[in-house]
């Protein structure tokens, strides 16, 4: 492993954190408008609020604040894409310490993510309702969007990656 293209890849890996998450909510959106009149009625009935501005609620709480509506919108708004920028580096690491093509790493990070934080921590926490709460399509959909949308994110900066790292022929670009 080039440390060089590793670090390039850490550099690149919030902004296609972000990338990941806008392609994921129209996707998110689209899938759950198909779902059953039942599911979107029992996911609905489940869901306090949106996750990640209940856990901007409950941490800032936990310091002592109590901010307005419209700090706690933006503060749970950095929660959702912090989220996503945190995570993004997993990609890299993961890319870049076993050799595998992009898909492979990015199909293992994104279910990770679904699996870890949707369906582990957010519960747990207490961001979302229990898991039980929820039908098996709002589950199903979380982690075909995580799975789906984000490997396609870190293709899109991989000529940038290559850039930063020296590979300027087709060739070599292909193996970045």
């Amino acid at each position: 492993m080039k440390t060089a293209t590793l670090l390039a890849d850490l550099a690149v890996a919030p902004v296609a954190g972000i990338a990941a998450t806008k392609a994921m909510e129209p996707l998110s959106t689209k899938l759950y408008e198909r779902q059953s009149a039942e599911d979107r009625r029992r996911e609905d009935a489940a869901r306090p609020g949106p996750p990640y501005r209940i856990a901007a609620e409950k941490t800032l709480g936990l310091l002592g604040l109590r901010p307005s509506d419209q700090v706690l919108d933006k503060a749970g708004l950095g929660c959702h894409y912090g989220l996503a920028i945190g995570w993004a580096p997993v990609y890299a690491l993961l890319r870049r310490t076993t050799g595998l093509r992009p898909l492979a790493p990015g199909l293992t990070s994104g279910a990770a993510m679904s699996l870890i934080v949707d369906e582990g921590i957010t519960p747990l926490a207490g961001f979302s309702a229990p898991n039980r709460a929820y039908p098996a399509a709002t589950h199903l959909r979380g982690w075909s969007t995580w799975s789906t949308a984000r490997p396609g994110s870190p293709a899109k900066y991989r000529p940038v990656t290559c850039t930063w790292t020296g590979c300027r022929s087709a060739m070599s670009r292909r193996a970045c």
